[in-house]
């Protein structure tokens, strides 16, 4: 369906009709958000009970004493959403009709159900989804294409500095862009001398590099006395990993439309003496550059005039394999 060439010197940019066409749009949550891994949270941050939601599949990750599990948060009986909002408790329960199930998505009782033939049966439980974690961090997928371990490993999800991360802030910015062109600003620190001013005078510019893995991809940027000033993790399709010697900045940028995402921030403090400092320092300053920037390539895509771009082999590597990646699900 796409085609990006694997050498950069010769590819060119996906074409316009995947960001503006709504078709797209809809086959990229079958394609490729369905069968990739999607941040969860910090694991010992999570309730007993949590729902979570994926490309709008509504799951419940829940803590039992058989370990982490991840399932359907729609009831077997009528369809209704079990759980609204994350809370401790040490079963499931039904608002409807008092459907019950464990920790683990069994079925335990039904009131009323009497006589009913060959019931219950395994189609009573709540179906399973696939969980696991890395770093301290949970992850689910509805049909992955490959195992946690092969998009990112422990040793990648690795703080720069010491000390217990604690959730410090949660906060949620609405791009009127696709969710893939936020992502492509992400991956290349080509844009910070134009974009990005203040940034610009603590990371330098030179140094900056890009190393590329399977499903992943890292860019390390450095001071000009040769100090790491910050390491940027991106997991395809959509989870991005900050890390600055005060702690870690997730990013999970959600598709709405094909004109629309949310960006969910969370920050995790370590060193709280450290937060004003370096490249870290103004996050939300830093957001609303790209944000801006991102808004008016959206605007831009839809020319008459613009159907596809190509890539600068020192400073977009990043973006290339992304749209690689993006091919290549579509193929599958």
């Amino acid at each position: 369906m796409f085609h990006i060439d694997p050498d950069i010197r010769k590819a060119k940019t996906m074409p316009s009709e995947f960001y503006t066409d709504e078709r797209f749009f809809e086959l990229s949550k079958e394609k490729i958000f369905a069968r990739t891994w999607q941040f969860a949270g910090r694991t010992e941050d999570l309730s007993v009970v949590t729902p979570i939601d994926v490309v709008g599949e509504p799951l419940l990750l829940t803590k039992a004493d058989s370990g982490l599990h991840c399932m359907s948060n729609v009831c077997t009986h009528r369809g209704k959403i079990l759980v609204e909002e994350p809370c401790e408790a040490n079963l499931i329960r039904c608002g409807y009709h008092g459907r019950r199930f464990s920790l683990d998505g069994k079925f335990l009782s039904m009131p009323e159900f009497e006589g009913v033939e060959s019931f219950p049966s395994v189609a009573d439980d709540l179906a399973s989804v696939p969980v696991d974690h890395t770093g301290g961090f949970s992850f689910v997928s509805l049909d992955p294409v490959d195992m946690l371990a092969e998009f990112v490993s422990d040793e990648a999800i690795m703080p720069m500095g010491k000390g217990k991360l604690k959730l410090s802030s949660t906060n949620e910015y609405r791009v009127n862009a696709h969710w893939a062109l936020y992502c492509e600003n992400y991956l290349e620190g080509f844009h910070i001398p134009f974009v990005h001013k203040s940034l610009n005078e603590i990371v330098d510019f030179v140094t900056y590099s890009t190393e590329l893995f399977r499903y992943a991809s890292v860019q390390t940027g450095y001071e000009a006395d040769g100090k790491l000033a910050a390491r940027y993790l991106f997991i395809f399709p959509n989870t991005m990993f900050n890390f600055y010697p005060w702690g870690v900045s997730v990013n999970v940028v959600r598709p709405v439309s094909s004109s629309e995402s949310v960006v969910e921030y969370l920050t995790y403090v370590s060193d709280e003496s450290l937060v004003d400092e370096g490249a870290g320092a103004d996050l939300h300053g830093v957001e609303l550059e790209d944000e801006a920037i991102v808004e008016s390539v959206q605007r831009g895509i839809r020319s008459r005039y613009y159907s596809h771009g190509r890539y600068s082999p020192t400073r977009e590597q990043g973006t290339h394999h992304f749209h690689r990646l993006i091919a290549e699900f579509f193929g599958q």
